[in-house]
């Protein structure tokens, strides 16, 4: 049998990732399906971060390569000093240092107001619920993304798929005012981070009040509830 040893090896496509997770195990679980994946056809560069500090670091340097696909937990420790509080915030930052990287996130929020918010405000090419995370789940959802297809994980789907009666939705100044809230800031000295009127912010919390049907009329329950449905 003759062998042709001057045909050319088929180069293997390199694509960069970013995966940020507060869990070493759950970062080497996406690492070890993303090796999986077509082995004979891409080659991956993986970068990881456990937290947002160290992943704001990594998207600001820049030595780092722009990044093909990112998986970012929602949930992790902030990094305050640069307003960046989870996943979201991170999202937006690659948006800006790196737009064509497409954005996986991964939650364990199930509230649907949580869920459409992040759709509306990241727009992400994935979102998939921790609790339908399975080997098989990650694989399939790296697979849509790589085609440039969005993916939703089935619990993603069936929140959507809910009547429109239960979507509430808020915008970027009700979100900054939950948060000076919850720094014990007071309306008035909200002003100088929040582009609208005192009066303004007053309305924008009473209307968050009757939204989430708080009704105490109090500050402390209006977090508490905006807290639990993961609105900051």
């Amino acid at each position: 049998m003759n062998f042709d040893l001057t045909a050319p090896v088929p180069q293997l496509v390199k694509k960069n990732i970013l995966i940020v997770d507060d869990h070493p195990f759950i970062i080497e679980g996406y690492k070890n399906a993303i090796i999986r994946y077509k082995p004979k056809q891409y080659e991956f560069f993986i970068s990881q971060a456990h937290d947002c500090r160290s992943a704001y670091d990594i998207i600001e340097n820049d030595n780092t390569p722009v990044f093909d696909i990112a998986f970012l937990d929602i949930s992790m420790p902030p990094y305050e000093e640069k307003e960046i509080f989870s996943g979201e915030d991170l999202a937006k930052l690659l948006s800006v240092k790196m737009p064509s990287c497409k954005i996986v996130l991964l939650t364990m929020y199930t509230e649907l107001l949580k869920i459409k918010t992040i759709i509306r405000t990241i727009q992400p090419n994935g979102l998939i619920i921790k609790n339908d995370l399975t080997f098989e789940e990650l694989l399939l959802a790296f697979d849509k993304v790589m085609k440039s297809e969005k993916y939703y994980s089935h619990s993603v789907v069936k929140m959507l798929n809910q009547s429109t009666h239960n979507a509430i939705e808020i915008d970027q100044y009700d979100k900054q005012i939950l948060v000076h809230l919850s720094k014990g800031i007071a309306g008035s000295e909200m002003l100088q981070n929040i582009p609208i009127s005192l009066n303004a912010i007053e309305k924008r919390k009473k209307h968050l009040k009757e939204l989430l049907k708080i009704r105490s009329g109090s500050d402390e329950d209006l977090l508490k509830e905006a807290k639990s449905k993961g609105l900051f």
